[in-house]
C-alpha cells in the first residue's frame, strides 16, 4: 500500500479552516510534496493532476518555488524537480536530533548481525518518516534513505510509535488513519491491536507480510527527554529474516533500545 494522496492535511489537524490558515503557502507546500523520488520530474499539467490545482494556480506556484532556488527547471523538458536547495529546510532538524549520531553505530551492529536493515524514523502525519539508517552490506533491493516514509498502520516502526503514545493520543490518531483506508480497516486495526497486545507482552512491535509481503520486521519506541517520540525498526525480505527469527530479532532490538536509552536517560517504550 502506498502513500495516500491529500492525508497529511486530515492527519495535521483542522488548521486550514482557521482564519490565519494561508492557502498558497500550502499550495505551495503541496507542489513540493507532489515529487517522487523515482521520477525524473513534473510537467506543470502533471503537477496539476496529482494536485487538483487549477492550471494557472499551478505555473504561478512553480515560478515562485523556481524563483526561490526550490525547483530546478529542464528548459528542454519543460519539466520541474525538486532542487538540492530545498535540503536546507531539513539539515536544521536532523541536526536537532543528535540522538541519531548516538544511535547509528549501535543501528549498524544490529544490521550486520542479522543481516538486515535498522532504521530510526519519527512520525509525519499517517507515516512514519525516516531519520537515520543502517543496513547489511549485501542488503540492496528494499529503499532506505533518510527520508522515506512507512505507513503507521501496517509498518513494525509505525506500529511502535502507537504504542509508545497514551490512550487519548493513539485513539485519536487511529480515529484519522480509518478514515484514509476504508474497507482495509477492520483487518488493519484487528492487525494494530494484536500488536499492541504483543508489545505489552513481549515489549516490541510486528509487522509480519502487513507493509510489504515479503517483509518481516519488529519496532521498539523511545521517547526523549522533551517528549518527542521515536520508533526503531529493524527488519528484511521474508527470505533473510523469517517470521519464525522474529522473537530473537525483537528482543535485540529492545536490548539496543534500552542501551541507547540509557546513554541519554531517555525512556525506551
Amino acid at each position: 500500500m502506498g502513500n495516500r494522496k491529500n492525508t497529511a492535511l486530515a492527519i495535521a489537524g483542522k488548521g486550514n479552516e482557521d482564519r490565519q490558515f494561508v492557502r498558497a503557502l500550502a499550495r505551495g507546500l503541496d507542489v513540493l510534496k507532489a515529487f517522487r523520488a523515482e521520477e525524473g520530474g513534473l510537467s506543470n499539467a502533471q503537477i496539476a493532476q496529482r494536485t487538483g490545482f487549477p492550471k494557472p494556480t499551478v505555473s504561478r506556484l512553480t515560478f515562485t518555488l523556481l524563483s526561490l532556488g526550490y525547483l530546478h527547471l529542464d528548459e528542454n523538458s519543460g519539466r520541474y524537480s525538486l532542487h538540492p536547495h530545498i535540503l536546507t529546510l531539513g539539515f536544521p532538524v536532523l541536526k536537532q536530533l543528535s540522538i541519531r549520531e548516538i544511535a547509528r553505530p549501535l543501528m549498524q551492529e544490529l544490521a550486520d548481525q542479522c543481516g538486515g536493515a535498522v532504521s530510526l524514523g519519527v512520525r509525519d502525519g499517517p507515516n512514519m518518516i525516516v531519520i537515520e539508517r543502517a543496513r547489511h552490506s549485501s542488503m540492496t533491493s528494499v529503499p532506505l534513505d533518510i527520508g522515506i516514509g512507512r505507513e503507521i498502520a501496517t509498518s513494525a516502526i509505525g506500529r511502535a510509535y502507537l504504542v509508545s503514545l497514551g490512550d487519548p493520543a493513539r485513539e485519536k490518531l487511529l480515529d484519522e488513519l480509518a478514515a484514509n483506508y476504508g474497507d482495509q480497516w477492520p483487518s488493519l486495526i484487528r492487525a494494530i491491536e494484536d500488536t499492541i497486545t504483543h508489545f505489552n507482552k513481549f515489549g516490541f512491535t510486528v509487522s509480519a507480510g502487513d507493509w510489504f509481503a515479503d517483509y518481516n520486521a519488529v519496532g521498539v519506541p523511545l521517547t526523549l527527554a522533551d517528549g518527542t517520540h521515536l520508533a526503531f525498526n529493524c527488519g528484511g525480505a521474508s527470505r533473510r529474516i523469517t517470521v519464525d527469527q522474529l522473537p530473537t530479532l525483537g528482543n535485540k532490538l529492545v536490548d539496543m533500545v534500552t542501551q541507547l536509552a540509557r546513554t541519554q536517560d531517555v525512556k525506551a517504550g
